[in-house]
């Protein structure tokens, strides 16, 4: 069984290539694989892909981990800031009641637009 030697994205050309090689019911899914230097894998994830979606282009934006912190987490968090601004990470993790590390606390309260940082309301002396 033939693998890529680099983990790039395949090109749209290459996965069409792919889909028509198998499509075309003369080979196996480890014959095309094999042929073009793939992994089996690889070949059945275009296959379920467009069967799913009926699209073959790259999917980067659905891959990754999870995020733990939901927008349910993040309401809340909101909430619970503007209730009482003083209250620590480990404090705001404990309250919303999930298990998470202080900087996915930390990256939250960025991306719904707060800070821990106090603001200063008088000019530095």
């Amino acid at each position: 069984m033939c693998y890529t030697v680099d983990m790039a994205t395949l090109s749209n050309d290459l996965r069409e290539r792919i889909l028509a090689a198998y499509d075309r019911g003369d080979s196996t899914r480890l014959q095309v694989a094999e042929r073009y230097a793939v992994s089996l894998g690889m070949v059945k994830k275009l296959l379920q892909q467009r069967r799913r979606t009926g699209d073959i282009a790259p999917r980067h934006r659905f891959s990754g981990r999870k995020p733990k912190i939901t927008t349910q987490h993040q309401r809340r968090l909101k909430r619970l800031v503007d209730k009482d601004p003083d209250l620590t990470l480990e404090e705001l993790r404990a309250a919303i009641g999930i298990d998470c590390t202080l900087p996915a606390i930390h990256y939250a309260l960025r991306r719904i637009g707060l800070s821990l940082k106090k603001s200063r309301s008088t000019p530095r002396s």
